[in-house]
């Protein structure tokens, strides 16, 4: 195999690395590498290669010198093209360049004093210094320095990547008020950018819309998905039903799209577990339940650091758990939301019976009352008694007296 390297520190070296081979590596940015294998037939000779490199290069109007490597491993070409002007041919790499400084490697601070010491002050001398030795006194670090001295290490190249982004733009050729059209022109752009995405193995977890409106205005909006999501289908209704609760204030003269790219979710399933929903049509149902009830109401419960008869709050993402709470218990409490208001009959200032929107009965056993209060210094403040009751039919229920008789919940 063989190596041609371009060192330069003004160049374009992409581009002209490019004109030869479509795979190269930009170990700097003065520095890009690429095989000359194949451009035999086309070129001839590696001189020749490297003559119509050179040529390519002085093409350029930069006017600073540009340096060429041709040797039989990439790091031999880059050493060569760093160290020598012009146009440098290497068959065999150490003896070229054995008389080079060890400065030329990456050598840490230690290794330079140490060496300096030792008297080594070329890659010749480093090259014919004993590997064990090299490796008691540097560890693995100095053996591959060595190994780069002798020009030995012969390793596959890191193709350069160009940044991939996934945001388009469209100019309209006349102002759109219309929803419909938009969500025409948006699948347009979701089509490109999933595609974009799953060529590159990649999701999205975040959608942001920009539409240009007449009179320098602009309405921006953005999804933030819960799960990483890549199926445009999935992307564009959530995208409609987001516009069509948020609607522009004018009609739209553009319209851009951008993806925020992160590696897919893996989920691993188990054979006995049944088959949960798929997160993109989880995310449609939240978002037409939001639509109805509201996006506050609509989350995660989230415990708080807090003695409130109401401990908690609703947040999109998973909750963060705490490790207190106000109170254990061994069923589950489901919270009405609002309270329910309630009529309680009381006997010896004890509830006897219960009677709420969707709830009456006789109460058979009662808990209580748990005077509470607290957070007095804001306007969240609480002073309360609770009754834990049990219905005549069974059921269990948290009630409070604030002013106002109101049932909290039920206990499942």
């Amino acid at each position: 195999m063989m190596f041609a390297c371009i060192y330069s520190s003004s160049a374009n070296l992409r581009e002209i690395a490019a004109a030869f081979s479509p795979s190269f590596e930009q170990t700097a940015p003065d520095t890009v590498v690429f095989r000359v294998d194949g451009l035999q037939r086309l070129h001839g000779s590696p001189r020749q290669i490297a003559e119509a490199i050179a040529q390519k290069a002085i093409t350029k109007p930069d006017g600073d010198e540009v340096n060429i490597a041709i040797a039989e491993t990439a790091d031999a070409a880059i050493i060569a093209a760093r160290n020598f002007p012009g146009v440098t041919l290497l068959t065999n790499a150490a003896p070229n360049l054995s008389d080079l400084d060890i400065s030329t490697l990456p050598l840490t601070e230690e290794m330079s004093q140490v060496l300096d010491s030792w008297g080594i002050y070329t890659l010749d001398q480093l090259a014919q210094l004993p590997e064990n030795g090299l490796a008691e006194r540097f560890g693995p670090h100095g053996v591959y320095l060595q190994q780069l001295a002798r020009g030995a290490i012969d390793r596959p190249l890191k193709i350069f990547q160009p940044e991939t982004t996934y945001e388009d733009r469209i100019e309209l050729d006349h102002p759109v008020s219309l929803l419909e059209p938009l969500l025409f022109l948006i699948a347009r752009l979701l089509n490109d950018q999933c595609a974009r995405l799953l060529s590159n193995a990649m999701a999205a977890n975040e959608v942001t819309i920009r539409l240009q409106l007449e009179d320098h205005l602009e309405h921006t909006r953005t999804l933030r998905l819960p799960v990483p999501m890549r199926e445009s289908k999935s992307l564009l209704k959530l995208l409609q039903m987001d516009l069509e609760a948020h609607p522009p204030t004018a009609p739209a003269i553009a319209l851009s799209l951008s993806l925020k790219p992160v590696h897919p979710r893996t989920v691993q399933t188990g054979i006995f577990l049944p088959v949960t929903p798929a997160p993109d049509k989880l995310e449609l149902t939240l978002t037409r339940i939001r639509g109805i009830v509201g996006e506050n109401n609509v989350g995660l419960p989230e415990l708080l650091n807090t003695h409130h008869p109401q401990p908690f709050r609703l947040v999109p993402g998973p909750p963060t758990p705490h490790p207190q709470s106000r109170r254990t218990s061994q069923h589950a409490f489901r919270y009405f939301n609002p309270p329910l208001h309630a009529m309680i009959d009381l006997i010896d200032n004890r509830p006897v019976r219960l009677s709420a929107p969707g709830i009456h009965g006789k109460v058979l056993n009662a808990a209580g009352p748990w005077r509470t209060s607290g957070d007095w210094w804001t306007s969240t403040n609480w002073n309360r008694d609770e009754w834990d009751i049990a219905l005549s039919n069974g059921a269990l229920y948290r009630i409070y007296h604030d002013s106002h008789w109101y049932v909290e919940g039920s206990y499942d």
